[in-house]
């Protein structure tokens, strides 16, 4: 039997349920893409980074939606209202990781790479441990987005389009950090994880 993606065959409940849910992940995230640039004072030192991640967001999205109806075959059959569920999950509290984590960065954070003039270093929270908890809240909720598709496919084109773009784009930023905070954030490296702690 071929499946359909489960928010377009589980009832109207679990299509209400995934749509808010995407709803809450993506609008917050184009609204910030908009106005949460770095200011003119500040020294851009992107590299077509900012680009690059809207680009490979966006391919995952629609490559997600797209893979999910016209591969079938790879549709996950264990459990799908259970997995459904987690899923949903996974996209709120990743969106809500991802945040929590650019609110503690406060005017430094922005949607492009920059430094400003007096910029300190941010240590607290999840911080901590990893360098760039908005990413790893960002994948989180792909990770959601693709499995409440119900396709293992899907789920895997979505999170490997982002995770390309954060590739390229963290050592883009940690120079930039590094130039402009100089040893305590190549110490901060040192003892920190980029994205998942103990792991990576």
């Amino acid at each position: 039997m071929q499946l359909r993606p489960v928010p377009f065959s589980g009832g109207l409940i679990q299509a209400a349920v995934f749509w808010i849910a995407f709803a809450l992940w993506l609008l917050p995230e184009i609204i910030a893409s908009i106005f949460k640039r770095s200011a003119a004072s500040a020294q851009a030192r992107d590299r077509g980074s900012l680009a690059l991640i809207a680009l490979l967001w966006w391919v995952g999205i629609l490559s997600g939606f797209l893979i999910s109806f016209l591969l079938p075959k790879t549709a996950i059959h264990w459990e799908r209202t259970l997995v459904f569920l987690a899923s949903i999950c996974l996209m709120i509290a990743g969106t809500a990781f991802r945040w929590y984590s650019a609110r503690l960065l406060g005017k430094y954070f922005t949607f492009d790479v920059a430094t400003q003039g007096g910029q300190v270093l941010i240590e607290c929270g999840p911080y901590r441990y990893v360098r760039h908890p908005s990413y790893s809240g960002a994948l989180v909720s792909l990770l959601g987005f693709g499995l409440a598709l119900g396709n293992w496919a899907a789920l895997i084109a979505s999170v490997s389009c982002l995770s390309a773009a954060y590739a390229y784009r963290i050592p883009v930023e940690e120079a930039a950090l590094s130039a402009a905070l100089g040893e305590p954030y190549r110490q901060y490296m040192r003892r920190t994880w980029r994205l998942v702690p103990f792991l990576f």
